[in-house]
């Protein structure tokens, strides 16, 4: 299957290295791989322009650097990638961070993936990140990171492309909003690919800010009051302990009482609530069994 790749990327000089040593060495190669400097200021399209010397299918497209830092500048940059890719014919079409890297036959993976379920609309791996990632048996695998997310041509057209949320949730609405037109979504947890930004802020003030805006944004994201206290709660196991979920839950609760603004369409929440009370009575039932 023929596929096209875009990558959104500012200020990567450190990282894209090694996401176009990735590329280049593909056993399947995109028919186009189009990288949008969005406002760069360091070498990062330096390194890129050098690489599109020699390969006929890498593209830069430098946009300005004349609107707000956003999440929905990615957006942006990405569409810009799109307009790049009218006049070509592929089947699938990816979203790929500057900040990755994989095996040479990671796309031939996936699109084999893609070739084998004619109803796959979205599709990735998980990413690594300090030598670990989610653990599948726990995380819901028919969700598909941002990292790396694969669309069929037709899922992507259908859900209307990203949604430009300025607060985030860019990559989990599309793939949601895939799944609530009746398209199958997948992470492949036979590969993965791995994240080399840093992780974020790792004083415990940063992290609890952090949890406190992820909680607000899963209210935005119409996240489920109870299925909200169980990820507290489950949150509170993991570090930084029972703060972190505790933000988490005073940040969604702070949302609720202020009726913060959802960017998401009505049809969208309401899937996604039946969707997460589903997934708990299944693990509710599942654990009764083992009692």
């Amino acid at each position: 299957m023929r596929y096209a790749i875009i990558t959104p990327a500012r200020n990567e000089e450190r990282h894209i290295p090694l996401t176009l040593e990735s590329m280049v060495r593909q056993s399947c190669p995109p028919v186009r791989w189009v990288v949008v400097s969005d406002g760069s200021t360091d070498r990062t399209d330096e390194i890129v322009g050098e690489a599109v010397r020699g390969t006929e299918w890498i593209e830069l497209v430098r946009l300005p650097e004349d609107h707000a830092r956003t999440f929905a500048a990615k957006v942006h940059a990405f569409n810009a990638g799109m307009q790049r890719l009218r006049d070509l014919e592929y089947d699938v079409v990816g979203n790929l961070d500057a900040d990755i890297s994989f095996e040479p036959d990671y796309f031939e993976f996936l699109m084999a993936k893609f070739a084998d379920n004619p109803r796959l609309g979205v599709a990735g791996t998980p990413f690594v990140e300090d030598g670990s990632h989610y653990d599948y048996r726990f995380t819901n695998i028919e969700h598909v990171s941002g990292a790396c997310q694969l669309f069929r041509r037709e899922c992507f057209a259908e859900i209307g492309g990203y949604t430009p949320i300025e607060g985030g949730g860019i990559d989990w609405t599309a793939v949601t909003t895939a799944r609530m037109r009746g398209w199958q979504t997948r992470t492949f947890p036979e590969k993965t690919c791995t994240h080399h930004r840093p992780l974020g802020t790792a004083s415990s003030k940063g992290q609890l800010r952090a949890a406190f805006r992820h909680g607000r944004k899963d209210y935005a994201l119409g996240s489920h009051p109870l299925w909200q206290v169980f990820r507290g709660a489950y949150q509170m196991t993991r570090r930084p302990y029972i703060t972190g979920g505790a933000a988490l839950l005073v940040g969604y609760a702070w949302a609720l009482v202020t009726r913060h603004r959802r960017p998401i369409p009505d049809e969208l929440v309401h899937f996604t609530q039946a969707e997460q009370l589903t997934r708990l009575k299944a693990a509710v039932f599942r654990g009764g069994r083992r009692g």
